[in-house]
């Protein structure tokens, strides 16, 4: 199978493991060693980018004078069941860190260290992201076995689904962008 960095996954209703039912996934990396995703369209219930900003002791701009701060109160997003403490900013290139910042496709990136962080906190960030906490990650063929099995449909990754798309949105609309009519997926797969 072809490279497939910077490509969404979209979760079929046969997908067996109820961890990625009707998630959207934009692959990061993919090689003959193994594939690694963010999930895009599972927002934690209870968690946004403040509380996770005073977690990590990074301070928000104005929040010393009780200014509230600059810093955008986005969602953070269920990444995937790996280091689930590990934090993944998916984000337009208009900032690109020192270090942990790597382009994933067309007008996108993937940053990994708190200095993003740091930088939105600021309101210095990029202009537009999405930040995660845990990935996805398949050992070597595990992904391409999982998509011959059904379990996944693959689409172009864009920037408007990422970031202009409400969450709640995301699956339907991913799927739409390929032709895909939700009400025609079935659960259940075959073989010809």
């Amino acid at each position: 199978m072809t490279q497939l960095t910077g490509q969404f996954l979209i979760a079929t209703p046969s997908m067996p493991d109820i961890r990625f039912a009707h998630s959207v996934v934009l692959l990061c990396a993919h090689s003959d060693q193994g594939a690694m995703g963010i999930i895009i369209n599972k927002p934690m219930p209870d968690l946004r980018l403040p509380t996770l900003l005073t977690h990590l002791d990074i301070t928000r701009a104005g929040a010393a004078a009780g200014l509230g701060g600059d810093s955008p109160d986005l969602p953070v997003h269920f990444g995937g069941p790996v280091e689930t403490s590990r934090g993944f900013v998916l984000h337009s290139p208009d900032f690109f860190g020192t270090e942990g910042s790597m382009t994933i496709g067309d007008g996108l990136v993937l940053s990994t260290s708190v200095e993003v962080l740091s930088e939105m906190a600021r309101g210095q960030g990029p202009g537009k992201a999405l930040v995660a906490l845990g990935y996805s990650g398949w050992g070597p063929q595990q992904l391409e076995q999982e998509i011959q099995a059904g379990g996944w449909l693959l689409a172009q990754a864009t920037a408007q689904l990422l970031f202009a798309t409400e969450d709640a949105r995301k699956w339907g609309a991913a799927l739409a962008q390929i032709g895909v009519d939700p009400r025609m997926l079935s659960g259940a797969t075959g073989h010809a």
